[in-house]
């Protein structure tokens, strides 16, 4: 695949214990490189850009959706699948390769009038397709600075990694592995990329991570992950030009309690480190000490994390806050609501973005957290079950529904990402959300 410029062109340089690697191309032999054209080539019709071809058979998707939708909800007599078109065959009947790679990319497929939903049937999807929506890559200006490659295997280092989101680096996450990108990540690197200038391709690379060839990567890695983390946490440091005001301690050991953290470091900056239940890594500590003056918050109960490590981090730091729920849904809504001295979402009323995503898949909080650091920002909430809203997010949707008196046109509205698939969450639930994110008219006829 060649690369002309990289797509974190933008980005402060790097610096410092990061393995740098050269793209494959430039390792090789001179005679197996691409001879450089004689002349310019004669002037073709454009090509429509990869992003916009996929965007176009998920719109096409979506209505497919939307009429299986009406006809499956309408209450009355089920009417019998159609069959091919009259002269059609079965294979005809099935969707272009173009709609299946949509499908597969997991572009929002569907959506209600208040919910989007991306979904892919697994992380590496959801990623690509988040990456895309953010960053829509018709042209440079909408192609990110910098990519930020994960490993799928480590669930703590993506939802750290999320902390390059932010503003200045706006890396969005793409999800590969030890054995290479898969085939939406490789998709997606592909529309992303920068296509002008000369300079070469540049990734963050965290953990065991891979990129196709071509890029040119910096790899963030520690012995375990929570030296991994710390390690994103320095680096962050360096591309942001100085320490954070706040750092957020998350459970190693229980993901649903973490998950929240991801949208929180991608939009805020605080970069996420980690704790056992029982024990304060020493990667972490070592990377408290060094900020000692920001004040410390703990995502998750004292079933996630003890009271005996809350202590061990208040002797190191000037100040540690704990914000928990005691189930991983109560505990997303109350990082929701939280705020303190410039640190939490404090979503209390309408008008905003929410994320709903499925406790048993945290890659997914990595996947979706440029969504809460672009478009509505808005938190990350999670869900305990495909079909049924957990009375607590129910509830907490409720208090911030939006409403009007005289005028919709000038009211506040939500808006909700649904991440995954029917499976993950279903289209019964998803209508629950639409209804819970519908302006509604407050008092007169």
């Amino acid at each position: 695949m060649a690369r002309k410029r990289p797509i974190n062109a933008e980005v402060p340089p790097l610096e410092g214990g990061l393995e740098e690697t050269q793209p494959a191309a430039a390792q090789r032999p001179a005679a197996a490189q691409r001879p450089e054209a004689a002349k310019p080539p004669a002037k073709t019709r454009r090509p429509v850009p990869l992003a916009l071809k996929l965007i176009a058979a998920a719109v096409a998707i979506a209505i497919v959706f939307v009429l299986v939708a009406i006809l499956g909800g309408t209450g009355g007599e089920k009417q019998p699948a159609p069959g091919p078109a009259p002269g059609g065959t079965e294979a005809n009947a099935k969707p272009s390769a173009t709609a299946a790679a949509a499908e597969d990319l997991g572009f929002p497929a569907f959506a209600t009038k208040n919910t989007t939903r991306v979904g892919g049937s697994d992380p590496a999807s959801n990623a690509a397709a988040v990456a895309l929506a953010v960053f829509p890559s018709t042209n440079d200006e909408q192609r990110p600075g910098a990519v930020t490659l994960v490993d799928e295997g480590d669930w703590r280092s993506a939802i750290a990694a999320a902390v390059l989101m932010a503003a200045p680096v706006r890396a969005p996450i793409l999800i590969s592995g030890p054995d290479g990108a898969p085939e939406p990540t490789a998709q997606a690197l592909s529309a992303l990329e920068r296509r002008e200038g000369e300079v070469e391709t540049r990734a963050f690379l965290v953990g065991n991570a891979e990129a196709p060839d071509g890029l040119r990567t910096s790899r963030l890695r520690g012995s375990t992950p929570a030296a991994t983390a710390a390690a994103i946490a320095r680096q962050r440091n360096r591309l942001f030009s100085g320490a954070p005001e706040h750092i957020v301690i998350a459970s190693a050991d229980q993901p649903a309690f973490a998950m929240p953290a991801a949208a929180w470091a991608a939009r805020s900056g605080d970069p996420v480190l980690f704790a056992d239940r029982n024990r304060l890594p020493a990667p972490t500590a070592a990377a408290l000490r060094r900020t000692p003056e920001a004040p410390v918050y703990v995502l998750g109960p004292e079933s996630a994390i003890s009271a005996a490590v809350v202590k061990e981090i208040d002797a190191i730091s000037k100040r540690v806050t704990r914000v928990a729920g005691d189930d991983p849904a109560a505990n997303s809504v109350a990082f929701a609501r939280y705020f303190d001295s410039g640190f939490g979402w404090h979503i209390v009323d309408p008008g905003h973005g929410f994320v709903v995503a499925r406790e048993d898949s945290p890659l997914d909080a990595a996947a979706a957290a440029p969504l809460s650091a672009s478009g509505t920002w808005g938190p990350l909430l999670v869900s305990d079950d495909a079909d049924t809203l957990p009375p607590v997010l129910r509830d907490y949707l409720l208090d911030v529904k939006p409403g009007y008196t005289d005028n919709p046109t000038r009211a506040f509205y939500n808006h909700v990402w649904i991440i995954g698939d029917q499976e993950a969450i279903s289209v019964n639930e998803q209508s629950e959300i639409d209804a819970l994110a519908e302006l509604a008219k407050i008092g007169g006829p």
